[in-house]
């Protein structure tokens, strides 16, 4: 049976938070300096060294793994509180690439103003990665230890699709009792029952080239086969059902006066439910051209499924709900478009809760920040969670 904690002990929790203030910011700083941008092998390394030695400083840490990944860097795995218990461990998952490139921090370098910390990569998810780990720090100086023994998985490759961490994420979920993620919340703090699942598409249409003065009808243009496609795909969108198709990217064509032989575009899919996914990439991928002439290729599918809001969902959020009352705040609850890491965990039936990590704004946004008064009340939920699971 889980563990309860008491008002006292939760407040105890938010205490340590607040006077360990400080040495989280510090932390954090290094980790937001230290950039790793999706795919900058040597910047991921960098940030796995930081978060290596500040684990080694927490005597409930019992191993720290790094795991290479060809292309992008390092993912790193630590396990804490192993003790002799046989339960399912927990797992708190994160990243520690970012969307910012090499020299972000340089144009909007760390700074604080008023209660907001700004920096590239901090609300998403760099000061969560502190909080993790200071979560543990927490749970063992006021001997709320948890019954289940703790795996903090953070991978690099997650702004990027997670091609490596996948397999990382789902072999630490399936086995889980459950699966906290530390993305940022939605607004007003709000965590995540619910993420629409994604698919990434792409098209290529190959038509003839002709002179588009001397002799168009002897050519076949791809650009105006691409359109006819980009009608077809939004017309697949059903607002009703949650599902939305974008075709984003677009180029075609050489020259101003040939019919363009050559067009291609990348199409992003959202959708809601599992079945709903299968449905649009069915259909994505059987269109046939509108001319007959052309040769319409389409490539891609599903990659993350939706994560769906189930019963194990809604008991997880029930028990964030009921710790955040001891704290003095109202946790509510978003389903949100944007797809995570938590998704792969979702499709697991395994009790999974998103958008834990700490309040801000401005997530892949020049004005990224985080909110320093909601530090202590984040890392007393995520430590009450995991006291008590």
């Amino acid at each position: 049976m889980p563990n309860e904690l008491t008002a006292q002990q939760v407040v105890a929790l938010r205490d340590h938070f607040i006077a360990r203030q400080h040495e989280l910011l510090a932390l954090t700083c290094a980790l937001v300096e230290t950039e790793s941008p999706s795919g900058d092998k040597d910047g991921s390394s960098d940030v796995v060294s930081l978060i290596a030695s500040a684990a080694g400083t927490i005597s409930a840490i019992n191993s720290i793994e790094r795991v290479t990944s060809e292309d992008f860097g390092e993912h790193v795995r630590i396990r804490a509180f192993a003790g002799e218990s046989e339960a399912k461990p927990i797992v708190i998952l994160g990243h520690t690439d970012t969307v910012h490139p090499r020299g972000a921090i340089k144009e909007r370098p760390w700074r604080a103003d008023g209660n907001r910390i700004y920096g590239p990569g901090v609300f998403d998810m760099k000061a969560n990665l502190a909080l993790a780990l200071e979560a543990l720090r927490a749970c063992e100086a006021t001997e709320a230890c948890p019954q289940s023994p703790v795996t903090i998985l953070l991978t690099c490759d997650e702004e990027s699709g997670s091609p490596s961490g996948r397999s990382l994420v789902e072999e630490e979920a399936k086995n889980a009792r459950a699966v906290l993620v530390l993305e940022p919340p939605a607004s007003n703090g709000r965590v995540k029952t619910s993420r629409k699942g994604t698919g990434i598409f792409a098209v290529a249409v190959h038509g003839r080239a002709a002179h588009a003065g001397l002799d168009p009808e002897k050519g076949v243009s791809a650009v105006l086969e691409l359109a006819r496609q980009t009608i077809r795909l939004t017309n697949l969108n059903d607002p009703a059902a949650g599902t939305t198709v974008t075709v984003t990217v677009v180029s075609g064509g050489t020259h101003s006066n040939v019919v363009p032989a050559e067009a291609r575009a990348e199409v992003d899919v959202r959708f809601s439910s599992a079945a709903e996914g299968r449905r649009i990439e069915d259909a994505i991928l059987n269109l046939k051209p509108f001319d007959e002439r052309a040769q319409v290729v389409f490539s891609g599918g599903i990659n993350r499924p939706p994560l769906e809001r189930t019963e194990k969902v809604v008991a997880l959020y029930e028990r964030a709900r009921k710790i955040a009352g001891l704290l003095g705040f109202e946790l509510g609850e978003a389903s949100v478009g944007g797809a995570s890491d938590g998704n792969f965990v979702g499709v697991l039936g395994v009790a999974v809760l998103d958008g834990l990590g700490i309040e801000g704004d401005g997530a892949h946004a020049s004005h990224e920040h985080i909110v320093v008064d909601n530090i202590a009340l984040r890392g007393a939920l995520l430590a009450g969670l995991i006291a008590t699971l």
